[in-house]
């Protein structure tokens, strides 16, 4: 179990209980436990174009990765692996239902829960011994998601977030570990250094350059030296090498510090206008959940990534605090024309609002030429924002969204009601991600 001190119930007498929660294949779980008839114990994958069999996977079941089919390797790749496969369109608002459902049963043995992802949270157990071992709790938690959302997760029990989140990831899936302090020599200290969590590959490179290879080495480098490389960082690494960390699990209740979305697009996009329509559909969908948290942005930041996977992010503050998509999305344009050559091919774009303040909290100082449209464009907000409540996302489609041709509407709506996804311009497509 954790570091006991001697206790024996699991507990350790002075220092913490922390669980991490990491849901298996969660995507394609979803998708299984809603239509099993469809998708159990078969190999699927979510893809955003599934009609054209373009584009990268998103995730994959472990019927299909035992197959060799990886996160955001080619579809056309993984249908030469595993002739066969089932690709799925991603339904965010069916995770998102999901998410929401397993953290709710995380609630109810701590108030101390932090959402990380849609598919993983961190729970402070240590005030939790009415219900048990520490053990008998990540037994109970996992048991209740897959009985009562045929979900499998991975649980790590640890004295700390960062030893917990490596012991969630030893066992999967449906598996729990548990990793002590005093395991960590034995445990972790023989892996690489791009083992450990927070370590990226950049920083692996750079530590091999220092002849540190493992994390072993890396606990035990010098100080010193990690420092001058790495300034205040390398303390931090030779700390989590050694399997410290000391940052509290922070319930969900602060305000978000940002909201973004991001596509991966089907296709390397060229063409200015329809890259500008991507924009659109982001700022719409940023600007709808900043109202629904009653925040107002000050900043706008741009993503762009080219077939490189080299990405690059620009921001511009907006003249003042807004609710809008419309200044955010022309402000996600100006950005892009000003810092991205004519003609480079993009795969990927995001909009990311930065700087929110509560909106009851900020008194906008509107200019003598807004003072007027301010109302009545909170009012159509409203509107929409309360026609997408009990209709759903695709109820509406702005009309810039359409390109040239008007047509367009007229047959993607006989085609698939009032979604957004067209077929030249698949907006949800291949990898969204919420942050």
């Amino acid at each position: 179990m954790v570091e006991t001190n001697g206790s024996a119930n699991g507990y350790p007498v002075n220092g913490r209980v922390i669980l991490h929660i990491d849901m298996n294949a969660f995507y394609c779980s979803v998708h299984e436990a809603v239509e099993p008839e469809k998708y159990k114990d078969k190999p699927i994958a979510v893809a955003g174009s599934v009609e054209l069999r373009k584009g990268i996977i998103v995730t994959c079941s472990y019927k299909a990765r035992a197959r060799g089919v990886k996160t955001g390797m080619l579809v056309r790749e993984a249908d030469k692996l595993c002739p066969g496969l089932i690709l799925i369109r991603p339904d965010f608002d069916l995770y998102r239902q999901f998410s929401r459902r397993f953290m709710k049963i995380a609630y109810e043995y701590s108030p101390l829960v932090e959402a990380v992802s849609i598919d993983e949270c961190y729970v402070d157990i240590t005030g939790s011994k009415m219900f048990g071992t520490p053990l008998e709790i990540a037994e109970t938690i996992q048991k209740r998601i897959r009985d009562e959302l045929l979900l499998p997760c991975s649980i790590g029990v640890a004295p700390n977030k960062l030893l917990a989140k490596m012991a969630s990831d030893m066992k999967k899936p449906n598996g729990i570990s548990v990793l002590r302090k005093r395991d960590v020599p034995t445990v972790l200290w023989p892996h690489p250094c791009a083992s450990l969590f927070g370590i990226g590959k950049k920083t692996a490179e750079k530590l091999k350059r220092l002849q540190i290879h493992t994390l072993g080495q890396l606990a035990n480098a010098d100080e010193r030296l990690l420092s001058d490389r790495f300034g205040v960082l390398g303390p931090a690494l030779k700390r989590a090498a050694n399997g410290e960390d000391n940052s509290p699990v922070n319930p969900d209740k602060e305000q978000s510090k940002s909201i973004g979305h991001a596509t991966t697009l089907p296709v390397n996009y060229t063409d200015r206008a329809d890259i500008h329509r991507v924009f659109l559909n982001l700022s719409d969908q940023v600007g709808r959940r900043l109202r629904r948290q009653g925040l107002v942005a000050e900043t706008v930041q741009i993503s762009i990534r080219d077939p490189d996977m080299k990405t690059i992010t620009r921001a511009s503050k907006l003249p003042e605090p807004s609710e809008s998509a419309d200044d955010f999305y022309r402000t996600a344009c100006q950005l892009f024309d000003a810092h991205w050559k004519e003609g480079l091919p993009v795969r990927l774009l995001g909009v990311t609002l930065q700087n929110l303040t509560a909106k009851q909290e900020l008194a906008v100082q509107l200019d003598l030429f807004s003072y007027q449209k301010q109302p009545v464009k909170e009012k159509l907000n409203q509107a929409m924002d309360a026609l997408r409540d009990k209709y759903g996302e695709g109820v509406i489609l702005t009309a810039g969204m359409l390109g040239d041709d008007p047509s367009t509407l007229i047959r993607n709506t006989k085609r698939r009601g009032t979604s957004l996804q067209m077929d030249h311009l698949r907006l949800r497509g291949l990898e969204e991600d919420e942050y």
